[in-house]
């Protein structure tokens, strides 16, 4: 990370302002933006309670409209002049239409039980069925009741087809809505409510009124004129309320450009999910028409529990959010102007550290390139890094009146450490006339093995069987003339053993045989190798497969490159305890531009794990404990380096391992 830092970014001065200046620059400005970041949540939550209250009082405003209008009806049912007005014979009809004006409803009329239909100025209504409303059911049943209720295009049709066409709003394509094919709305929302009452034949009926909602202007504006009266948003702001039916704007004061009302406009998909998709409601800011509004829908509930619309209120959240930002720039412009006349007073302050500090920057790194004379000289000043400064030039006195004595002791020193060295020296050509002893043990533990098992294997048969071959000539005289041929057979098989001994003794006292390194067929050296580890293949039920390609001799010691090979097949037997394929192979390899051949012993046995085969060629490491000296490869390997070649393994744990001994060929 040093290295990386630029020199300046170390220095004392850079520090110790950073350290001035980061409350200031740092930990204030986080301190400032983690406030602000919680006022503005504060703001948002209180614009959320107002919206949520804008829309209580809208909506008890609609409760209370859809009450009236039942205790309206309810009332024209009981009172006296209803039932003077139905008493007259053909004058029913008029006496409705005259009430129903007077009510300010769209239509008015009485049900019977039966169906029959008295209406206040439609002649006939025919193919309307009132009683299907669940508000005229529960009138003719003696109960009053009102709700809002959304009439078809045939309902309202059969009500007045004035009506119908008051009802027809046409959709405006609206940016954020889900899209749609319809192209106007035919429906119409009521302010539907119904009364029981009698006629004057003793019948029980329903009086049964109802007032349009879409276009009905009067009735949004009142409610945006109750919610948002006279100063109760900030100047720029701007309340609105709507009647949506579904998610189409039936009665709105939300305007369009040049002041046209948003009717026929709809509400944005992620609102209309909510509201009327899950019926919940809405209190966050959301994309009305053309603009951002903080703003609150609700789902509205026909007389048979379904949503059918939604009421809306909400104002512009423009002023808010610019107010906002005002008070973040004036935040940040008082924090700079703060800023701005306090630094330089830190510094001013900061200069009188910075300059004895940097003094002893400067004699510390003329000490470091070797000036050991060079002192601070504080010029006797009384404060704190003063009397660092004193402290520092006395440490600097010591550390050169122990640098005189360090040179002193380093002469001593450089002349104790030849005296070791010469030691050491000795003490390596002991160790390498040790290692050649080792050699020579390991080399005596691999005939002693092979000994042991030519003792067994060959010595007590040939005793016998030369003992029964004398025996039996001389017992049979002149007839053992008829057993020559197996005489001969056995006279065979003795000269064989004694060639297996040969090579016994050749192994293991070379010096007699030959002193020096022979061109070989490595073919024939493995050959006489396996005759004598025979003994140890044979009782592991070992089978030995054996591929030979090379063609090429090798210039090496014969017994070396034995020690070799029978120490990688001693090793595989081992590995196979429980039996298994033992392969040799020769080929002719060139490496680095060096002909050569390449003796490859594989085996099938338990392979080797990745940290034990890193450290097979190491001295004195062996898995094998008490049946190895663990040198037998570390030999191998200085065997082979010596005669301009090497030995390489690969092995994996349970699939086996393989040896590769490369050789230099002759030329």
């Amino acid at each position: 990370m040093k290295r990386v830092m630029p020199s300046w970014a170390r220095s004392v001065r850079v520090r110790l302002l950073v350290i001035a200046l980061l409350p200031m620059l740092v930990l204030l400005p986080l301190l400032l933006g983690m406030a602000v970041l919680r006022w503005s949540g504060k703001v948002d939550d209180l614009l959320t309670v107002k919206v949520n209250g804008d829309l209580t009082i809208a909506h008890q405003y609609m409760a209370r409209l859809r009450e009236d209008s039942g205790d309206r009806i309810e009332a024209l049912g009981a009172s006296v002049a209803f039932a003077e007005g139905m008493a007259q014979s053909g004058a029913a009809s008029d006496f409705l239409e005259r009430r129903r004006r007077a009510l300010g409803l769209d239509f008015l009329y009485v049900v019977t039980r039966r169906g029959r239909i008295i209406s206040s100025d439609t002649p006939s209504m025919s193919g309307y069925a009132a009683r299907d409303w669940p508000v005229v059911r529960a009138a003719l049943e003696g109960t009053t009741r009102s709700a809002v209720d959304v009439f078809n295009h045939e309902q309202l049709t059969g009500l007045s087809p004035s009506l119908a066409e008051r009802a027809r709003v046409p959709i405006v394509p609206t940016r954020a809505a889900v899209p749609t094919s319809r192209r106007v709305v035919k429906n119409g929302m009521m302010l539907h409510a119904a009364a029981p009452v009698r006629l004057p034949s003793g019948q029980r009926a329903a009086l049964v009124g109802g007032r349009l909602l879409n276009r009905n202007l009067d009735f949004i504006d009142t409610i945006n004129d109750l919610v948002y009266r006279d100063r109760s948003l900030p100047e720029g702001s701007q309340g609105t309320a709507t009647l949506f039916l579904d998610d189409v704007r039936v009665s709105t004061n939300v305007r369009l450009f040049e002041g046209e009302r948003a009717l026929g406009t709809r509400v944005s998909a992620e609102v209309r999910s909510q509201v009327l998709e899950r019926g919940e409601v809405w209190l966050d800011r959301a994309f009305v028409v053309n603009d951002w509004y903080i703003s609150a829908y609700e789902p509205i509930v026909d007389s048979r529990g379904e949503r059918v619309g939604m009421l809306y209120v909400g104002f512009l959240e423009a002023p808010f959010r610019e107010a906002r930002i005002t008070s973040i720039i004036l935040i940040a412009v008082i924090f700079l102007a703060i800023t701005a006349i306090s630094v330089p007073i830190f510094l001013r302050w900061a200069r009188r550290i910075f300059r004895p500090l940097e003094r002893m920057n400067e004699t510390i790194g003329r000490v470091e390139a070797g000036d050991l004379g060079a002192r601070i000289g504080s010029g006797g000043g009384r404060g704190e890094i003063s009397r660092v400064a004193r402290h520092l030039d006395d440490l600097l006195d010591q550390v050169q009146e122990r640098d005189r004595r360090l040179r002193g002791w380093a002469s001593e020193l450089n002349a104790k450490v030849e005296e070791r060295t010469r030691d050491l020296q000795e003490a390596n050509r002991r160790l390498e006339r040790t290692t050649e002893q080792l050699v020579m043990s390991e080399k005596l533990a691999a005939v002693g093995e092979i000994t042991a098992g030519v003792a067994h294997e060959i010595n007590n048969p040939v005793a016998v069987i030369q003992g029964n071959l004398d025996v039996a000539r001389q017992t049979l005289g002149a007839r053992a003339d008829e057993v020559t041929t197996e005489f001969d057979l056995i006279d065979d098989q003795v000269h064989r053993i004694s060639a297996i001994i040969a090579k016994l003794l050749q192994f293991a006292r070379p010096g007699e045989f030959s002193g020096s390194a022979n061109r070989l067929i490595p073919a024939e050296v493995i050959d006489d190798c396996l005759v004598l580890t025979r003994h140890l293949s044979s009782k592991a039920e070992i089978t030995v497969e054996r591929d030979d390609r090379s063609t090429a001799a090798i210039l090496v010691e014969r017994t070396e490159l034995q020690q070799v090979i029978i120490n990688l097949v001693v090793n595989a037997i081992h590995a196979m305890p429980e039996g298994g394929t033992l392969s040799l192979e020769t080929e002719d390899r060139v490496v680095e531009g060096v002909p050569g051949v390449a003796i490859i012993v594989m085996d099938t046995g338990r392979g080797m794990a990745p940290e034990v085969l890193k450290r097979i060629f190491d001295p004195f490491f062996t898995t094998k404990r008490s049946q190895g000296t663990g040198l037998g490869l570390s030999i191998s390997q200085t065997l082979m380096a010596r005669a301009g070649g090497w030995i390489d393994a690969v092995s994996e744990q349970g699939a086996g391992s393989r040896f590769a001994v490369w050789v230099p060929s002759c030329p």
